[in-house]
C-alpha cells in the first residue's frame, strides 16, 4: 500500500524547525532526507527511522523495530 501524501506532509511539517529536510517519492513510498542523506523511510503509512548510535543514545533502549520492506535493515518504527 502506497503511503498517503497527507502523512508525508504531516511528518515534514513536524520537522519544519530542522534545516535541510526534504522527501523524495520512490516506488509509491518516500525517502526522508536531512542534509542530502537518507535518515528515514515512509512506507505503508509508517515512519521507519534509520538506527544510529547517536539515535539510540537519544531515545534509549525502549523502542519498536520494524522493517520498511522485505529484506530491509531494521529501523526504529
Amino acid at each position: 500500500m502506497a503511503s498517503k501524501q497527507i502523512l508525508v506532509d504531516y511528518i515534514t511539517d513536524q520537522l519544519s524547525a530542522v534545516n535541510n529536510i526534504r522527501t523524495r517519492k520512490m516506488f509509491g513510498e518516500y525517502a526522508l532526507y536531512c542534509n542530502n542523506k537518507v535518515v528515514a523511510l515512509i512506507c505503508n503509512n509508517r515512519l521507519y527511522v534509520k538506527i544510529t548510535v547517536e539515535g539510540k543514545k537519544f531515545i534509549g533502549d525502549e523502542y519498536l523495530e520494524g522493517y520498511a520492506y522485505e529484506g530491509a535493515k531494521a529501523s526504529i518504527l
